[in-house]
């Protein structure tokens, strides 16, 4: 599974509360911790939906 974070991302941490061993916030967007999302991609489907500005894409949901 490949996730991108866009530029429309404003930071509201929903992601984050989601899974924050997947999802982290900086003072600018969230960040992908790819190293963790093999075992967690229901989150990461679950973190994309409930996305305010849908600033998450998974651009590769088979790998």
């Amino acid at each position: 599974m490949h996730i991108i974070i866009t530029d429309d991302c404003v930071t509201c941490g929903a992601c984050e509360a989601v899974n924050p061993r997947i999802f982290t916030i900086d003072v600018n967007h969230a960040k992908v911790l790819a190293e963790n999302i093999k075992g967690n991609e229901q989150d990461c489907i679950d973190a994309a939906l409930i996305c305010p500005v849908n600033a998450i894409w998974i651009d590769d949901i088979s790998n």
